[in-house]
């Protein structure tokens, strides 16, 4: 199939392009560990508010996309990306964190919305077979907003080797993240997007706050969503530890860009990698999985194991050590290698979390629904997380519990990833969740095939 607008792929690259804008500035924010602020407490406060609502309007997130649409949810959703790092300005000159919890707490809102709608797109606009390319592809391009949102603070904070970010650093986020949240509205209707094979991804148009209140209601109680809770819970915990207690800790200002630029690269190369094994032909979906668990779990346990190693380097605590430098070599380069390990990681484990949920269904408005799921409870744990380096948990104590979650999160993968079939029995997609022909005739359908 050529290039049309209209085609899922296109689909999945502009998004891709507005998580590069907006998630990818905020993530390349929080990676320089407490927003690029010298004093942590404010952005991991602004953190522990995001994610709360985060939970709520995360689980909400398939409803309100389902019912209003993809374009115009992550139109709004991607303005609160602004106001957060247009906060930090704020910061820098009145040194009160008021306002950036404030402005997390309204993030974690929009986020919630703006990741269900990119998780519904990723998942189920593909392919059974091209599920994990299409996921490879958006998360290439929403980890070169990572990179470049290492980039613009490494440049401008070069002659800087201590300190905060200055408002330059900040005000170019603002401007990125703005025009993420306008290319929102170059998303086209679902009703119109074909799949490879020229198969629609739409066969029934339309939902209601009834049916989205069963459906999210239904959530908790289906056993596979239930039994994905420890994987769900952990996916975000360790973000806290490896931006803070790593980067933050260990490095200077204009070396935690430095870091970023390559963390933020080495994750599109373990999504591409893993998409190789994820969508080959060679092997069974469901060994595909098995396959994918055991490079997940290797790569973690060596991470935590090279965080352990790390944390006994300094046994007066890695907050206290002296400032790295990216060139001290003798001193940077285990610390950062550690740190684009756990880059690749973070790529595995979402890639592997999205093409497990993606194996689950191929019906779009359910998939909205799991993936406002997961990133719901991904927020409940990214909250807590971000509230134990706020009340100032010790390092070893953060790392402990890190790894403990990853080893209880471990069986019930492995039985979602059991359950998993050759293909998914709904292969037929209900649900148009493009508010703009919502009010045509409510009983019509569209009859081309799923």
């Amino acid at each position: 199939m050529g290039f049309s607008y209209y085609s899922a792929l296109t689909q999945v690259i502009i998004v891709g392009f507005v998580c590069f804008l907006c998630p990818g500035m905020f993530n390349a924010v929080n990676g320089l560990g407490g927003g690029g602020q010298l004093d942590a407490t404010a952005g991991n406060n602004a953190n522990t508010a995001l994610y709360s609502t985060f939970v709520v309007f995360g689980v909400l997130g398939g409803a309100i996309v389902n019912l209003c649409g993809v374009r115009w949810t992550i139109f709004g959703s991607g303005f609160t990306y602004a106001l957060y790092s247009a906060s930090y300005i704020y910061l820098n000159h009145k040194a009160d964190g008021s306002f950036t919890i404030a402005a997390g707490a309204l993030l974690g809102v929009g986020a919630g919305i703006l990741w269900a709608a990119q998780g519904m797109i990723m998942v189920s606009y593909p392919r059974e077979e091209e599920k994990g390319k299409y996921i490879a592809i958006f998360w290439t391009i929403f980890n070169l907003g990572g990179m470049l949102g290492g980039i613009l603070p490494f440049a401008i904070n070069y002659n800087s080797t201590s300190g905060s970010n200055s408002d330059g650093v900040y005000i170019a986020f603002v401007v990125l993240e703005c025009l993420g949240s306008v290319m929102g509205l170059a998303l086209a209707p679902p009703s119109k997007v074909t799949r490879s094979d020229g198969s629609s991804v739409v066969l029934v148009k339309y939902t209601s706050i009834g049916k989205e209140t069963v459906g999210i209601l239904k959530l908790f109680i289906n056993p596979l969503m239930l039994a994905l809770l420890p994987m769900c819970f952990t996916s975000n915990f360790f973000y806290s530890y490896q931006f803070d207690n790593i980067n933050g800790a260990l490095f200077n200002i204009r070396t935690r860009g430095f870091n970023n630029m390559f963390y933020w690269g080495f994750q599109m190369l373990g999504a591409y990698l893993i998409s190789l094994l994820l969508d080959s032909k060679r092997f069974a979906r469901k060994i595909r999985g098995f396959i994918a668990f055991g490079v997940v779990f290797v790569v973690f346990n060596a991470i935590w194991g090279g965080s352990l190693a790390l944390h006994n380097k300094y046994p007066k605590g890695l907050e206290l050590a002296d400032r790295i430098d990216f060139k001290e070599t003798h001193r940077a380069a285990g610390p950062i290698i550690l740190y684009l390990v756990c880059g690749i990681g973070d790529a595995l484990y979402q890639s592997f979390a999205y093409w497990i949920i993606g194996a689950l269904s191929n019906d779009n408005l359910q998939l909205a629904r799991y993936a406002g799921f997961y990133k719901g409870m991904q927020s409940f744990g990214a909250a807590i997380a971000w509230q134990l380096a706020a009340k100032k948990v010790s390092v070893g104590h953060q790392l402990i519990a890190n790894w403990v979650l990853f080893g209880i999160s471990i069986p019930s993968m492995l039985y979602v990833v059991w359950t998993i079939k050759e293909h998914s029995e709904d292969t037929h997609v209900k649900g148009d969740i493009d508010s703009d022909s919502y009010h045509a005739d409510k009983s019509a359908e569209v009859v081309q095939g799923a």
